[in-house]
C-alpha cells in the first residue's frame, strides 16, 4: 500500500524525534571534569582525524564531539578561557575528560601541575568548511608562481 498505517508513523516519528535529540544534547551540554595535555613525543603523529599534531596548535582530543567542534575551555581554578578544536579521540583514561595541545594547556596554565579541573561548552556546534580544511589548502590565495607555472608556463603569458 502507498499509505501508511498511524502506527508506523508514529513509530517512524519517534525514531526520527530520539535521533535527533541524542544527536543535539551532547552539544548543548557543559562537562566538567579533569583536563591533561599531549606528551611530547606525539608532536608531528597524525591524529585520528587524519591531521598532523602540532605541539604549538590550538587544539584537543575529546570523545564524543565531532571532529572540528570548537570548545571554549574554562579552568576553573584561575579562570583562563580558550577556544580549541577538536581533532583527536581520547583521552583514554577516566580521570580526563579532555586532552589538551601543548600551547592551549600553556595558555589555560596546567603545565606546571600536569593537569586542571575544567568547564568545556561547545562554542560553536558545526564548525564551516573552510574550517576544516588545513593547509596545504590555501586559504588566503596569493600571486606568487607555483611550481606548476615555472615548468608549464601558460600560453598566453607575453614573454618580454
Amino acid at each position: 500500500m502507498w499509505f501508511k498505517t498511524k502506527t508506523e508513523v508514529n513509530q517512524r516519528f519517534l525514531f526520527i524525534t530520539l535521533f535527533i535529540f541524542f544527536s543535539i544534547t551532547p552539544l548543548l551540554t557543559q562537562e566538567r571534569g579533569y583536563a591533561s595535555y599531549y606528551h611530547p613525543k606525539l608532536h608531528g603523529r597524525p591524529t585520528a582525524s587524519g591531521l598532523i599534531y602540532h605541539k604549538d596548535s590550538m587544539t584537543c582530543a575529546h570523545r564524543n564531539y565531532p571532529f572540528g567542534t570548537l570548545l571554549l575551555i574554562e579552568n576553573e581554578q584561575n579562570n583562563k578561557k580558550i577556544i580549541v578544536k577538536v581533532t583527536d579521540r581520547g583521552p583514554f583514561s577516566r580521570k580526563f575528560i579532555i586532552d589538551l595541545s601543548y600551547q592551549a594547556a600553556k595558555q589555560i596554565g596546567i603545565l606546571k601541575q600536569g593537569y586542571a579541573k575544567v568547564k568545556i561548552t561547545p562554542h560553536r556546534e558545526l564548525p564551516h568548511l573552510y574550517e576544516l580544511l588545513e593547509p596545504p589548502f590555501p586559504l588566503k590565495f596569493n600571486n606568487k608562481p607555483t611550481i606548476k607555472d615555472t615548468l608549464f608556463p601558460s600560453p598566453n603569458k607575453e614573454e618580454k
